[in-house]
């Protein structure tokens, strides 16, 4: 049986995946949690194979949430599970520790299917994202900066877009003020811009915002 810990702050979330995998007794919630507080707490009490992290989960951001899982939790596998745009995210959140990354909009059926690879140590992204992240056409064009990117680099400009200051930048992510102006020289070199109006509507383009 596959043991499974649901971490989002949605309670009509929680309960909804609880249900789906409730229909195949291979399955077993064994908790549910709102914050990263109450995530670490459960997993200092219990032991799952696999867990349902939301991107978004209040208190910590999901990567330095993953980051932290696999550091003291390294056998447990993570499956990120979000509402974010999987082409901006997916990478990332795999090049942090995640074994997999599904979108909120993907079919119910998916949920299933990916924890089952993701407990036997395989990595689980879905074809269409699969197919998109290979191809740059269409609508997709301007994320394929996106993959030039670090997983820091892709943080610290999320935080910039939502309108955090330098400063808050490094106390978000525990960094240093002058380390947070280096990531932001990268990005605009990365990105081919010169200042942070164009920088931040890059970030728009890649849906950061």
């Amino acid at each position: 049986m596959i043991k499974v810990l649901i971490a989002d702050n949605h309670p009509i979330v929680r309960l909804g995946i609880k249900q789906v995998l409730s229909t195949s007794p291979e399955f077993e919630v064994i908790a549910d949690v709102a914050t990263t507080s109450e995530l670490f707490d459960s997993l200092n009490k219990v032991t799952p194979d696999v867990v349902i992290l939301e991107m978004d989960i209040p208190e910590i951001n999901g990567i330095a949430t993953l980051r932290k899982v696999k550091q003291e939790y390294p056998n447990i596998k993570v499956l990120i599970y979000s509402g974010q745009s999987e082409d901006v995210y997916a990478l990332s959140t795999i090049r942090a520790g995640a074994f997999g990354y599904l979108s909120k909009t993907a079919d119910l059926d998916y949920i299933i299917s990916a924890i089952k690879k993701v407990s036997e140590g395989n990595m689980f992204i879905t074809n269409e994202l699969a197919q998109r992240l290979a191809f740059d056409e269409g609508t997709q064009k301007p994320r394929r900066f996106f993959r030039k990117l670090s997983t820091r680099e892709v943080e610290v400009l999320k935080l910039l877009a939502s309108g955090k200051r330098n400063k808050e930048v490094a106390l978000g992510l525990n960094l240093n003020e002058k380390t947070v102006s280096t990531y932001k020289a990268r990005l605009m070199k990365k990105l081919n811009v010169d200042n942070l109006v164009d920088l931040l509507q890059q970030a728009k383009a890649l849906e950061l915002y």
